[in-house]
């Protein structure tokens, strides 16, 4: 037998069993602080109604009464639904938007004092596929239309594709707004490197979290000080190191600040935000590129914020609501998470600031947005092109 023959048929599978270990060695999720959320029990005592159908992409809710409320669709329209009836008509006066990808008309809030002032806030991707900003624009609805729209924040550099605005709204007390941003995409390039890169970067908005005034400037008592606040860093600038959060709410109760963020592969997070705060993206994360290769060895470092779950696999979360209302009195305080390749919203249960449980509402379709109504229920969008508003009642 020749030596080249015996060689191959004989050393060739303990060659490729070698290189496979070392490929899934160098591929394993690496090891760090916080236990990795996977399936988790469903919850029991409630069921799913549809309220209405027909919306197109739905993004976000937000209600004016308990008989109407708003609906944004992605590609760029704003729905009234009153008494339960989607209205034909959009809303006249959104301003226009970059519908591609990610991208279109996307989160809506009121201002607090709206049966006062009238106020609609809406967040967008503005530009096109080689030049677009995450964008706050407001204006007065009257009940068919929005008058007096003025664009009151974009983002301070612009970035290429279409993908990762981030773009969900949060009132804190005294009308102070935070807004997310995210870093701007995979694979893209952006000033000699990773667009990511740029979520480590307090000169420009990407991978943050702005606190804003009800007019679009930075709020008074930023984390940061005057000195630190000018050239090196931007004054509106609440927490960074963010991939894409897409679900932030805050809790009237507790005083916290809750966000859900987007991993790569893997590793999405729920962080407990907190001013002046590095969540770590892209130097620490337990998320792998879609190449299955590491973006980072480290899950944790000094002065990095460690999330309080992490979901592998992922759970593409989405709306992000706390609870308060008396239909489910069981659920007080907690957390809300709808997840878009899960189908599911997660219930978080909390003590304090710490995770205690998890279990599953599964939806079976792309949950968008997860609100508390008016009414007490619970309510959800589903990310269809025949999308849905669902109440989520006793059962």
């Amino acid at each position: 037998m020749k030596p080249d023959f015996f060689f191959r048929f004989s050393f060739r599978p303990v060659l490729i069993f070698l290189l496979l270990f070392v490929v899934l060695a160098g591929c394993r999720m690496p090891e760090g602080p916080v236990r990795l959320s996977g399936d988790v029990p469903e919850a029991l005592g409630w069921q799913a109604v549809t309220v209405l159908e027909g919306l197109e992409h739905p993004w976000a809710v937000a209600w004016i009464s308990e008989d109407e409320l708003l609906i944004t669709e992605r590609p760029g329209r704003l729905r009234i639904v009153r008494d339960g009836v989607l209205l034909p008509d959009p809303v006249a006066g959104v301003p226009p938007v970059f519908a591609d990808g990610q991208g279109g008309l996307l989160d809506l809030t009121l201002h607090p004092d709206f049966e006062e002032n009238r106020l609609v806030y809406l967040t967008y991707a503005a530009g096109d596929r080689d030049a677009n900003r995450t964008t706050v624009a407001r204006g007065v609805f009257d009940g068919s239309s929005l008058t007096a729209v003025e664009v009151i924040f974009e983002t301070n550099v612009a970035k290429t594709g279409n993908q990762h605005f981030g773009s969900r709204m949060a009132w804190l007390p005294g009308n102070e707004l935070l807004v997310s941003i995210a870093d701007g995409g995979n694979y893209i390039r952006f000033d000699g490197g990773w667009i990511r890169e740029q979520a480590q970067n307090r000169r420009n908005h990407l991978g943050t979290v702005v606190r804003l005034t009800d007019a679009g400037r930075a709020a008074q008592g930023a984390p940061f000080t005057e000195a630190e606040a000018g050239e090196d860093v931007l004054p509106e600038i609440w927490t960074w190191g963010h991939r894409n959060i897409q679900g932030l709410a805050y809790d009237p109760v507790s005083g916290r600040v809750w966000a859900n963020e987007h991993g790569a592969r893997g590793g999405d997070e729920l962080n407990l935000l907190t001013e002046g705060s590095n969540f770590g993206w892209p130097l620490v994360t337990y998320s792998r590129e879609y190449h299955f290769t590491r973006i980072s060895r480290k899950t944790k470092k000094p002065g990095k914020v460690d999330p309080l779950v992490v979901w592998t696999p992922a759970q593409a979360p989405s709306g992000l609501a706390v609870y308060h209302g008396e239909v489910f009195p069981e659920w007080q305080g907690n957390l809300f998470s709808g997840g878009l390749v899960s189908g599911e919203i997660r219930r978080i249960m909390l003590e304090g600031e710490t995770v205690v449980g998890e279990e599953k509402l599964t939806i079976g379709d792309r949950v968008r947005d997860v609100r508390v109504g008016p009414d007490g229920h619970l309510y959800v969008l589903t990310d269809e092109s025949n999308g849905r508003l669902i109440r989520i009642e006793r059962g």
